[in-house]
C-alpha cells in the first residue's frame, strides 16, 4: 500500500518541478540572443563576439553532459545523490540567469559580461538537468512506470515551456511591453521565473522518494577514449548522429531567433505576433505526440519519413509564398497564415525527430549484435550531445545571416531607443513610433534573406536527412528483427 502511494505521489510531485525549469530553459535559450540584439547595441565585431562565446558554450556543454553525469554517480550523501544537485544547481542557475537579464553594461564590457555569464549557465544547468532526469530510474524499475514518468514530465516541461514562449514575447516587445522599455521588461520577466523555477522545483526535492541504493564502490571513471572506441565500433551510430545534427539544424533555425526577427521586421514591433506563431507553431507536435504511434503502425519508417516530407514542404511553400507576395496591411491576418504554415512544417520536422530517436536507441542492439556490449548509456548520450552542437551551428547561421541582411544596422538603433526611454528620455509612444520608422526602413529584399533561411534552409536540411537515411541508416524494422532474434539465439 506505501509503495503504491509512493507511487502515486512521486507520479504528481515530479513531473511538476520540471515546470519552471523548462521555463528558465526557455527564456535564456531561446530569448537571450533577441534581449542582446534588441537592448544591448551592439556593433557586428561586438555581436560576432556574443555569437562566438554562444557557439563555445554550447559545445562545452556538450561535453560537459557525461562529466557531470559521472560526478553525480559518485555523490554520496544523506539526502541521496541527486537532490543535492538538484538544489545547488536551480539555485546557481537563478542567479546568473537573472543576472544575465539585469545588467546595464553595454559593448565591449557587456561582452565580456556576458562570456562569464553564458559559460556559468552551462555549468549552473547542467547540474540539475542532468541529476532531475537521472533520476527517473530511481523511481521505479518497472517499464511502464518509467513510461508514465517520461510521459508525465515531457507534458509537463512541455507545458512551462509554453507558457514562456507565449508570454515572454508579449510581456518584453511592442506596446505591451512592461514598464515601457525591452530590457526593463526581461529583467522583470527574469525575476518572475528565477523565483518561480526553484520553488516549481520544491516539489520535486520536497516531495519525490526515490530509491538512495548506496553502493561502497565507486564507479568507473569516465573515459573520452570508451566514447571514442564505441563510435568507431558502430557505424550506424555514427552515421545517424551525423543525420541526427541536419535535422536539428533545421529544426531549431525558427525558434533560435531567425522566426522573432524577421516578424518583427516584416509584421512589426509587436510581441504578440511571435507569441501567436511560436506557440500555436509547435502545438502541432504536442498533437504529433498523440497520434504518432497510430501513424507509425501503418507504415515503415523510411516510407512514413517520405510523406513527412511533403507534409513540411507544403508548410514551408505556404510561409514562404506568404511572406514574399503577401502584402503586411493586415499584419495578424498574415501571422496567422504564416502560423499555419509553420504548424504543418513543424509536423514534419517533429516526425523525424521522433523516428531518428528510435533510431539512436535501436544501435544499442546493434552494438551488442557487434561487440557483445549494449553500451546504453553512451548511446543515449548522443541525443543531447549533438542537440547542443546543432544549436552552436544555429547560432553561426544566425550571425552570418544577420551580418549578410544587415540586421545589425536596424537593431542598433531600435536598441538605442529602448535605452533611450529606459533613461527618462523619450515615452513609451516616443519609443514605439520610432522604432516603427525604422522598420519601415528594412527593405523587401533583406526580409525576403530573413525568410529563405527561415524556410528553404530547414527544408533542405529535410532533404539531406531523409537521403543520409534511407542510403545509410541500415536498421530497418526487418534488419532490426533479424538482430533481436539473433541476440536472442545467443542467450539461449
Amino acid at each position: 500500500m506505501e509503495s503504491k502511494k509512493t507511487l502515486k505521489r512521486n507520479l504528481i510531485m515530479f513531473p511538476l518541478g520540471t515546470v519552471g525549469r523548462d521555463m528558465i530553459y526557455n527564456l535564456f535559450t531561446n530569448f537571450i540572443f533577441t534581449f542582446i540584439l534588441f537592448t544591448r547595441g551592439l556593433n557586428a565585431a561586438q555581436l560576432g563576439a556574443v555569437s562566438a562565446i554562444m557557439i563555445g558554450a554550447r559545445v562545452f556543454d556538450a561535453l560537459n553532459d557525461p562529466i557531470m553525469g559521472n560526478i553525480i554517480e559518485r555523490t554520496r550523501t544523506r539526502w541521496g545523490k541527486y537532490k543535492p544537485w538538484l538544489v545547488i544547481g536551480i539555485l546557481s542557475t537563478s542567479l546568473v540567469v537573472y543576472a544575465a537579464f539585469n545588467t546595464r553594461l553595454t559593448g565591449w564590457n557587456f561582452v565580456w559580461f556576458f562570456a562569464v555569464i553564458y559559460f556559468l549557465y552551462s555549468i549552473t544547468y547542467t547540474m540539475h538537468d542532468i541529476s532531475y532526469w537521472g533520476m527517473v530510474p530511481a523511481l521505479g524499475t518497472d517499464a511502464h512506470v518509467r513510461n508514465q514518468f517520461t510521459a508525465r514530465t515531457n507534458l509537463f516541461a512541455g507545458i512551462g515551456g509554453t507558457l514562456a514562449g507565449f508570454f515572454i514575447p508579449m510581456l518584453t516587445t511592442g506596446s505591451s511591453t512592461l514598464g515601457g522599455n525591452t530590457a526593463y521588461a526581461y529583467g522583470r520577466v527574469a525575476l518572475v521565473i528565477c523565483i518561480l523555477a526553484p520553488a516549481f522545483l520544491c516539489f520535486t526535492i520536497f516531495g519525490v522518494r526515490e530509491r538512495r541504493e548506496i553502493s561502497t564502490q565507486p564507479p568507473a571513471p569516465f573515459s573520452f577514449k570508451k566514447i571514442i572506441d564505441v563510435f568507431k565500433g558502430n557505424d550506424q551510430l555514427i552515421w545517424i548522429a551525423i543525420i541526427f545534427l541536419f535535422q536539428q539544424i533545421g529544426n531549431d533555425l525558427a525558434i533560435g531567433g531567425m522566426a522573432s526577427t524577421f516578424i518583427y521586421f516584416d509584421l512589426g514591433y509587436e510581441g504578440g505576433f511571435y507569441s501567436n506563431f511560436s506557440t500555436f507553431g509547435l502545438a502541432a507536435t504536442a498533437v504529433l505526440m498523440v497520434i504518432y504511434p497510430m501513424l507509425a503502425s501503418k507504415t515503415t519508417r523510411k516510407e512514413f519519413m517520405k510523406k513527412m516530407l511533403f507534409v513540411s514542404a507544403a508548410g514551408y511553400g505556404g510561409m514562404l509564398l506568404i511572406g514574399m507576395l503577401m502584402p503586411s496591411t493586415n499584419p495578424t491576418l498574415k501571422c496567422w497564415l504564416l502560423t499555419f504554415g509553420y504548424m504543418a512544417a513543424n509536423f514534419g520536422n517533429y516526425a523525424y525527430y521522433l523516428i531518428l530517436m528510435i533510431s539512436i536507441i535501436n544501435t544499442v542492439e546493434y552494438n551488442e549484435y557487434l561487440h557483445g556490449e549494449r553500451e546504453e548509456a553512451l548511446v543515449a548520450s548522443v541525443r543531447p550531445f549533438i542537440t547542443k552542437m546543432g544549436s552552436a551551428v544555429v547560432i553561426a547561421i544566425n550571425y552570418i545571416t544577420y551580418l549578410i541582411c544587415g540586421v545589425t544596422g536596424y537593431t542598433q538603433q531600435i536598441s538605442d531607443f529602448e535605452q533611450q526611454t529606459s533613461l527618462g528620455a523619450i515615452t513609451e509612444a516616443e519609443k514605439l513610433s520610432s522604432i516603427n520608422d525604422v522598420i519601415a526602413k528594412v527593405t523587401g529584399s533583406q526580409r525576403t534573406g530573413l525568410l529563405l533561411v527561415l524556410t528553404v534552409l530547414p527544408f533542405l536540411c529535410m532533404v539531406l536527412t531523409y537521403v543520409l537515411y534511407c542510403k545509410h541508416y541500415k536498421l530497418d524494422e526487418d534488419e532490426y528483427k533479424r538482430i533481436c532474434t539473433v541476440l536472442e539465439e545467443r542467450k539461449k
